[in-house]
């Protein structure tokens, strides 16, 4: 392996999950990755990509902290002890920061303990994010761990975005506001958007969509987020792969009270069954667009309220900004759909938003705009890099001591 002095490697822990990689921060160069599956479970497996070469080891991965120990191991038989490498810091992302952590915090077992505070408010995300923290400090205790959270980058949301009509002392009582997330992501986008099109950040009003199986949308004017559709969840907001994104509150206490679910069956319907999987039973839209091709109602329909919820939006969030200069796509089918991103912003010439069809149909998988040349609103694809951005903040806090 080539040299690792001074990388990072960052851990992003799911429930079942680990993903990682092994970045230097100033070249953005990956230098490994890997992700192990089905943590705690049978059929346990780890794929560890390098130089090109990749390898998968189906074994069984008890937790997370032995998925770290094989990730090490995987490290060390290409020749790298990374206990001796010279690490510059182990990055994690930590889903929910709550009212407590807006920006990269070294971790310390103070730390720790206030992530473990606020995990109700994050409870499917930052328990496996903590459990990933422990199990890296555990075999890698003398290299600095830095908590990145998905929340920071909205933590100063203006009061009237952030702010449910609520009881106020309820709300406070409780925590309870809209934090937002992907927050890494679209701080990211954002800002190569506005590198791409040579403009400064503080000059430049953009429209963010982060459209993955996760999805969100944000407003940025001047480097500064104004808005954004998640809220105090990741559930808050567009329709996604397998969650409903906005709904009737009052569809909540109909389904307990008709329905006789329970708060929990409720949970699991709204984060796990709905959104285009609870529409037609796919949440891949390679599939569902196979699906539409064949004549099925169900796809058509997912993909129709898909759109819709993500036009609402973009509208809205053009009226916030006043005027907008950059619409960004981003994410898995940001990134890749050419259907999505054409029926977002079909039919809006008259706002000054024009897609060229040609660039838009291109495959590729650097940063490039898809607007005609005279759209008075650039409208680009920028892939994002959430890990870069891990390792980059991560290796700014150690160096700042």
């Amino acid at each position: 392996m080539s040299d690792v002095t001074g990388a990072v490697l960052v851990f992003n822990a799911g429930s079942s999950s680990l993903k990682y990689q092994l970045v230097q921060p100033d070249s953005g160069s990956v230098l490994a990755e890997g992700i192990a599956e089905r943590i705690g479970d049978e059929g346990s497996s780890i794929t560890h990509e390098q130089n090109g070469e990749s390898v998968t080891e189906t074994l069984t991965l008890d937790d997370h902290l032995a998925a770290v120990r094989r990730a090490e191991r995987f490290f060390a038989d290409n020749g790298t002890d990374l206990a001796s490498a010279g690490l510059t810091a182990v990055g994690h992302r930590v889903v929910h920061g709550g009212r407590s952590f807006h920006e990269p915090t070294l971790v310390t077992p103070k730390v720790v303990s206030e992530i473990e505070r606020i995990s109700p408010l994050a409870p499917l995300h930052n328990p496996a994010n903590l459990v990933g923290i422990l199990a890296a400090q555990e075999l890698l205790p003398d290299v600095p761990s830095v908590a990145v959270f998905d929340t920071a980058f909205f933590h100063g949301l203006p009061d009237a975005a952030a702010t449910y009509a609520i009881d106020r002392e309820v709300a406070a009582e409780h925590a309870i506001r809209r934090y937002g997330f992907h927050g890494t992501s679209h701080e990211y986008v954002s800002a190569r958007a506005a590198e791409f099109l040579e403009r400064d950040t503080a000059d430049l009003n953009q429209i963010v969509l982060h459209l993955g199986n996760g999805a969100s949308a944000s407003a940025i004017a001047g480097g500064q987020p104004i808005d954004t559709s998640m809220g105090m969840t990741p559930l808050e907001g567009l329709v996604m792969g397998t969650r409903s994104g906005d709904i009737d509150p009052g569809l909540v206490l109909h389904l307990n009270r008709v329905a006789d679910l329970s708060v929990d069956e409720i949970d699991v319907l709204l984060n796990k069954r709905s959104g285009l999987r609870g529409l037609c039973g796919e949440n891949d839209f390679r599939t569902i667009s196979e699906m539409m091709d064949a004549g099925d109602d169900a796809a058509r329909r997912a993909f129709d309220v898909y759109i819709h919820r993500l036009r609402r939006y973009i509208g809205a969030y053009a009226f916030a900004l006043g005027r907008v200069d950059a619409i960004t796509f981003t994410a898995g089918v940001g990134e890749n759909s050419a259907v999505v991103r054409a029926r977002a912003l079909e039919g809006l010439e008259g706002f000054g938003i024009t897609v060229d069809d040609e660039r838009n149909s291109l495959r590729a998988r650097h940063a490039r705009r898809i607007s005609t040349d005279d759209s008075a609103v650039d409208v680009l694809v920028v892939p994002t890099n959430e890990e870069l951005a891990i390792a980059r903040q991560a290796a700014a806090v150690v160096a700042a001591g």
